[in-house]
């Protein structure tokens, strides 16, 4: 918090330093950095001290004239927030329009809820996860928090106003305690509710962001600090410090007690950074009583920090982080839309960016918001004419003399000199670098910035039957449908490889490096090579095709412009003449996402409309994030929910990978899910498991390492396709064939 424009307030620089701790974490958060994996919790501690600070300016308004300015104060607000808001989300407009015009019509919606103060519930009515790995976050994601402040902002002053003409009228003698007793308890009932209902919003498993973004979920962090402020006020410090200071009244136990806060907030520190330290966005503890500790955690060290007689308050109160704290705001504002604009793919959430690219990200944001408080933010609240932030020499070399005199000599000087010139020399390049990929990340196809947003159309490529691949699982027209082949299979191991399924049928003509040289070249044309001519065919005459993300650019034309490279295609190449793309991001077996069905219940509709034929599940990604992160269904469970539904019909799994190396979605929890596939298979004759995790080269996936780039959903496709030609090929079992209504799906 800046030092007050306004007379009656005193300027607490330690609760600026403690601004610059919390601000600090959330961009490191955001930049993946791993000590930092639980620093979205900065917001929690942006939340405690906003709730003291805006209750300690109410009650003492209250207090000194017994009634709330609201329109001064709603104005104060206005003018120290909105100029900077509406800057940001106007260049971000730009950027995206410019940059990335395929993101556009979803970023607009975003920018107006920002511009509302309404963005949590935005994201929450639309079921856009502020956790989700795939594709990017909106530039505008994180002004949820803003939106939750301002809400607190319009509503708070009407309880504070409420019950203080409450306790005036029961009880009118100023100086009694009682009405602050009956403010603080009704506070604190508040309190226990916010945090009683995030426990029981959240659930394990699902995505935590209507717990973690929801006013009445959030609003915990906010009252724990109001509550404080009612019971510690900034403004009765000051007498008991000038005691401690001075010798007057009782010095020792003042600073007994002065020592004692001091403890007490050094601990409330070293809690608030145990908590980023080992925990996650995807912790249960964070929901079920986690952000509560937050909180009190953050009240101790503002209890301390604001009495004046606070060692703490000084050493958060050091000039940087003071500096840093005062433009917390514009750092916070601009650090998420940098790091999404220009990170590669448009996606911060994975764990490519070099720490080059870090440091220059993080210097862009600190750069920014220096920008932003010169030219915009100080100049409004203040009323003065805007600068630009370039401090007099005498400062900027004010340290560096301090340095050489109290060295004497002057190898001190030369080498201090050299230092700051390789670092300004070194800050300059690094946001070269980092301006150049922006630049070249703006200019990649929309496709590669779609993530699990989009699910495009499949193109029937021959046959009676067309396909489609929409959220809502329509499938228009009528289809043709096989009778189940039988046989047996045995589960691939991840060493197995294609040579599993094509060794049977024929010689394979490319070596193992010529392979590995295709792959590295991105060059999926290769592998037809390990066929016979002609290509094995399927007796699947119908197949129902249901995945996640991981296949959207199957049939997306942006990434396979070529029709005859996209799966459906592909499918028909091999004998299948009917195919049902049931394609939506986010789909797992259990949970729901975005509204749409999971897994199951799509293969339950395909069943009881009499659906019998092929079935081909890319699931499984989303599956074992949502164990990993707490959900009660285990993986083997999942599997044998899915095989349910389908029952003695032919089934072909597709194995997943990731590249990532921790997290919901790490290799580690991929393998996990592969290994519960293999131990499945022996129970259900008619499953058979493609080993698409042995195959995939490390050049097909993109930044985010889930996903695929063109050339690997090229491979994808005619891979997967082959493979279930290679499982139920065309000498199998006898077909029959059945007829889907011409209404289906029902409902």
């Amino acid at each position: 918090m800046p030092k007050p424009v306004g007379k009656g307030q005193r300027y607490l620089p330690g609760l600026d330093g403690l601004r610059a701790l919390a601000v600090a974490v959330v961009v490191a958060y955001h930049l993946g950095l791993g000590w930092a994996s639980g620093g979205l919790l900065g917001v929690g501690v942006f939340f405690t001290l906003s709730g003291y600070l805006i209750t300690d300016i109410l009650v003492g308004q209250w207090r000194a004239t017994r009634k709330i300015n609201l329109k001064k104060f709603w104005l104060a607000r206005a003018r120290r927030l909105l100029p900077a808001l509406f800057a940001l989300l106007a260049v971000v407009a730009a950027w995206v329009a410019i940059g990335y015009p395929g993101e556009l019509a979803t970023v607009r919606g975003d920018i107006v809820a920002a511009a509302l103060y309404v963005s949590n519930w935005w994201f929450i009515v639309r079921d856009a996860s502020y956790f989700a790995h795939f594709g990017p976050p909106s530039p505008a994601g994180h002004l949820w928090s803003l939106a939750v402040e301002e809400q607190f902002y319009l509503l708070w002053p009407w309880f504070v106003a409420a019950g203080g003409l409450a306790t005036a009228r029961l009880w009118p003698k100023p100086g009694l305690p009682r009405p602050r007793f009956v403010w603080v308890g009704a506070t604190l009932a508040l309190t226990a509710a916010s945090f009683a209902a995030m426990a029981l919003v959240y659930h394990p498993g699902l995505d935590p962001t209507r717990a973690y973004e929801g006013t009445d979920t959030r609003a915990g962090g906010l009252l724990v600090g109001a509550a404080l402020a009612l019971v510690w006020p900034t403004r009765r410090r000051t007498t008991q410090g000038r005691r401690a200071r001075h010798g007057t009244g009782h010095r020792d136990d003042a600073l007994r007690a002065a020592l004692l806060l001091d403890a007490c907030g050094v601990a409330g520190l070293a809690v608030i950074g145990m908590l980023i330290w080992r925990t996650t966005q995807y912790s249960p503890f964070m929901f079920r009583g986690g952000m509560l500790l937050l909180s009190l955690a953050t009240a101790l060290v503002i209890a301390a920090v604001v009495h004046p007689a606070s060692r703490l308050g000084g050493l958060l109160g050091i000039a940087p982080l003071r500096w840093l704290g005062v433009r917390s705001y514009g750092i916070y504002l601009w650090h998420y839309p940098l790091i999404v604009l220009m990170a590669p793919g448009g996606n911060p959430d994975n764990e490519s960016l070099s720490g080059l690219r870090q440091v220059g990200m993080a210097t862009l944001c600190v750069v920014a918001a220096a920008l932003s408080w010169s030219l915009i933010e100080d100049p409004v609240r203040s009323r003065r004419r805007p600068g630009l932030p370039l401090p007099a020499p005498r400062q900027v070399l004010a340290p560096v003399l301090g340095v050489t005199r109290w060295a004497h000599g002057g190898w001190l000087r030369t080498a201090t000199a050299s230092a700051m010139v390789l670092g300004v020399g070194g800050v300059a390049v690094t946001g070269t670098i980092v301006l150049a990929d922006g630049l070249q990340s703006a200019g990649e196809p929309p496709d590669v910035l779609a993530g699990d947003r989009a699910s495009g159309s499949s193109s029937q490529g021959t046959g009676t039957g067309a396909g489609t691949a929409s959220g809502s699982g329509t499938v228009p027209g009528s289809g043709t449908v096989p009778g189940a082949a039988s046989g047996s299979g045995t589960a691939s191991s991840p060493a197995a490889g294609p040579a599993q399924w094509y060794g049977s049928l024929g010689p394979t003509v490319t070596s193992a490096q010529d392979k590995a040289d295709a792959r590295a070249a991105g060059q999926a044309a290769a592998y037809a090579a390990d066929l016979p001519e002609p290509r094995p065919r399927t007796s699947c005459q119908s197949v129902v095709h249901i995945g996640d993300s991981t296949s959207d650019g199957l049939i997306s034309s942006n990434y396979l412009p070529d029709p005859a490279q996209r799966i459906p295609e592909r499918y028909a190449q091999v004998g299948v003449s009917s195919v049902h793309m049931e394609v939506v991001g986010g789909t797992s077996i259990v949970e729901e996402y975005d509204n749409q069905p999971n897994a199951f219940d799509v293969a339950t509709r395909y069943k009881q409309a009499g659906y019998h034929g092929c079935w081909v599940l890319a699931l499984g990604t989303n599956d074992t994030a949502d164990v990993a992160v707490g959900s009660s269904v285990g993986l083997a469970a999942r599997i044998t929910k899915m095989m349910s539904a389908i029952g003695n019909q032919p089934v072909l799994w597709v194995t997943v990978k990731s590249l990532l190396s921790a997290g919901p979605y790490g290799e580690h929890n991929m393998q996990l899910w592969n290994q519960a596939l293999s131990a499945a298979q022996s129970r259900y004759p008619d499953m058979r498991i493609y080993d698409w995790a042995s195959v995939v080269a490390p050049q097909w996936f993109i930044s985010d390492e889930i996903h695929f780039t063109s050339a690997g959903y090229a491979a994808r496709a005619e891979l997967i396709a082959d493979a279930l030609a290679a499982a139920f090929p065309a000498n199998g079992p006898a077909n029959t064939r059945t007829q889907l209504p011409e209404n289906f799906p029902p409902g």
